[in-house]
C-alpha cells in the first residue's frame, strides 16, 4: 500500500507499505550490485547509516553465485542478512550494457556472460523467476535500455516490445508467487516506462503501462547519455501520466542535484552508484559541495571530513588520517568514505521527507543547491 501523506506542487511524502517493512519516500537505495555493498560496507553499518532499501542486480546473482543457491539458502534478506526491503533490477540494463554479443528476439535475449563468455538466455520469464527465487521484496520487469539518442524508429519497436514483455512479466509473477515452494508471495512488480528523450513515445507508452495495475512505475532510459536539462524535461512530460496513487521510482538517479530536481517532479526512489564509486576514489559529499581527499590541501586537515555530521567517519577520523588511508591503498579508507557519502545521501533524503512536511521543500533545495554549489 502506498498512501501520500504531504505533497508540495508534485513533491510528494509518501509512505510505501511491504512485506519487508514501511518505506519512507522520497527514498534513495543504497545499491549492493552483488549482494554487497563496495567498500567493505557490512549490512550493519547499513542500518547505522539510516538506509531503508538495499538494491541487488539480477543478472549479477544469477550468474554469481547463481539465483538457485541463493533461493536454497533462504532468499537475499536470509543470505545478507538484511531485515528490511530489497529492490532487484530486471537484468535488462547489464545484458544491453555488458553483453558484447547479443541477439534480442521477442522470446528474450541471448547473450554471453560478461564472467566466463558462456551462454545465457533471458526473457520476461526468465527474469521474473530468478527474482522470485532472490525473494526481493521489489522485483523490476525486464526491459529493453535503448540508448537515450537512438533512432526514432528503433526505440518505438523497442518500446512496444517492452510493453509485450511487461505483460509476460505480470502473468509470470502472478503464477510465481501462488507457488507454494516461492519465498516470498508478496513479491511486488514495478513496470520501466521508456522512450529515450522522445516525450511522445515515452507519454504514449506511460499511458499504456499505467492500464496494468502495478504496485509502482520506473521512468528508465534516463543519465545514460542526454543532458541533464533534457532528464528533467522528460520528467517534467512524462510523471504527470504515471498513476499519482503509485510509487513512482528514477533509475541510476543521480547527483544530490539531480535528486533534489526530480523530487520536484513527483519522483519517490532513487538509486545510483555516485556516492559508493566516488567515495572509493576519495570524492567526498559534502554541504559545501564536493571534496577530493587525494588534494595535497588536507595532508595536515585535523577536521573531519565534514563539521557536524554523524557518521561513523566523521564521528572518529579526520580528513589528514583518511588521505593517508587512501594513499596507503589501506582498505579503511574506501570504507570510511563510501560510508561517510551513503550516509550524506540518506541524511539528504530524511531532510528531503522533513522539508516537505512542514511545506518548505522549495527553501531547502534553494538552501541545499546554494550550499553545495551546484
Amino acid at each position: 500500500m502506498y498512501r501520500i501523506l504531504n505533497t508540495e506542487g508534485r513533491a510528494k511524502r509518501a509512505e510505501f507499505h511491504t512485506v519487508h517493512g514501511v518505506i519512507q519516500t522520497p527514498v534513495f537505495m543504497n545499491v549492493g550490485t552483488v549482494a554487497a555493498i563496495k567498500g567493505a560496507v557490512a549490512t550493519s553499518d547499513l542500518e547505522q547509516i539510516g538506509t531503508q532499501v538495499e538494491l541487488s542486480n539480477t543478472y549479477h546473482l544469477h550468474v554469481r553465485p547463481g539465483d538457485k543457491v541463493i533461493k536454497q539458502l533462504g532468499g537475499l534478506q536470509k543470505f545478507m542478512s538484511w531485515n528490511k526491503p530489497i529492490l532487484t533490477d530486471s537484468g535488462g540494463f547489464q545484458v544491453f550494457s555488458l553483453a558484447k554479443l547479443r541477439k534480442i528476439k521477442e522470446e528474450g535475449v541471448t547473450f554471453n556472460s560478461h564472467i566466463d563468455g558462456h551462454r545465457i538466455f533471458m526473457g520476461p520469464e526468465e527474469s521474473m523467476q530468478i527474482q522470485s527465487n532472490l525473494a526481493s521484496t521489489i522485483a523490476m520487469a525486464f526491459d529493453e535500455c535503448a540508448p537515450s539518442k537512438a533512432d526514432r524508429c528503433y526505440v518505438k519497436e523497442s518500446v512496444e516490445r517492452t510493453t509485450r514483455w511487461l505483460e509476460r512479466c505480470k502473468q509470470e509473477m502472478k503464477r510465481l508467487n501462488s507457488l507454494e515452494e516461492t519465498i516470498n508471495p508478496d513479491q511486488l512488480l514495478f513496470g520501466i516506462n521508456q522512450g529515450a528523450v522522445y516525450e511522445d513515445i515515452r507519454i504514449d507508452h506511460a499511458k499504456r503501462i499505467s492500464e496494468m495495475e502495478l504496485d509502482g512505475y520506473a521512468v528508465g532510459g534516463l543519465a545514460v547519455g542526454e543532458t541533464h536539462e533534457e532528464m528533467y524535461h522528460i520528467l517534467d512530460e512524462v510523471v504527470p501520466y504515471l498513476p499519482q496513487d503509485k510509487p513512482t521510482y528514477l533509475m541510476g538517479v543521480g547527483t544530490p542535484a539531480n535528486i533534489l530536481e526530480a523530487v520536484e517532479r513527483g519522483v519517490d526512489f532513487f538509486d545510483c552508484v555516485y556516492p559508493t564509486r566516488n567515495g572509493r576514489h576519495g570524492h567526498l559529499y559534502t554541504n559545501q559541495g564536493k571534496i577530493n581527499l587525494f588534494n595535497a590541501q588536507y595532508e595536515l586537515d585535523q577536521r573531519p571530513i565534514e563539521e557536524g555530521c554523524g557518521c561513523p567517519a566523521c564521528q572518529r577520523y579526520s580528513r589528514a588520517y583518511i588521505r593517508h588511508l587512501l594513499k596507503a591503498k589501506e582498505m579503511l579508507g574506501l570504507r570510511l568514505c563510501v560510508l561517510h557519502n551513503l550516509y550524506f545521501y540518506n541524511t539528504m533524503m530524511t531532510e528531503i521527507r522533513e522539508a516537505l512536511e512542514q511545506g518548505q521543500f522549495a527553501a531547502y533545495k534553494q538552501r541545499k543547491l546554494e550550499g553545495m554549489q551546484v
